[in-house]
């Protein structure tokens, strides 16, 4: 992700990394995060039901916001507010959504009629 960001913000003043496993997430969420780092914030973030996150937006990027984190654990989202507060960046949250991670989410998947979209 760092390189992501890295990459990105050569050429743009924001961006925003999405997973690739949250079909929760949808336009208004994109919109809302490109608003929250117009608005000042230095970082938003869409809290995921499992610890982690499933969007993450920047205006600039750190190595300390990535490095060391317990990736696909439950304390990612914690782990990373504690890394923007020592960081002393402002960030938003979003709405809490949820990933597909076990075969349960994929009847949830079915259930929310998400597969169809």
């Amino acid at each position: 992700m760092y390189r992501a960001f890295e990459s990105a913000l050569r050429s743009r003043g924001q961006a925003v990394l999405i997973g690739s496993d949250c079909p929760a997430l949808g336009l208004a969420d994109l919109r809302a995060a490109a608003r929250s780092l117009r608005a000042g914030a230095d970082a938003v973030l869409a809290p995921a039901e499992d610890g982690g996150y499933a969007l993450i937006g920047l205006r600039s990027v750190s190595r300390r916001l990535f490095d060391g984190i317990d990736w696909g654990g439950p304390e990612v989202l914690a782990q990373t507010r504690r890394r923007l507060a020592r960081l002393r960046w402002r960030w938003q949250e979003l709405r809490t959504v949820w990933d597909v991670d076990r075969p349960e989410d994929v009847a949830r998947l079915r259930k929310e009629r998400l597969l169809q979209r």
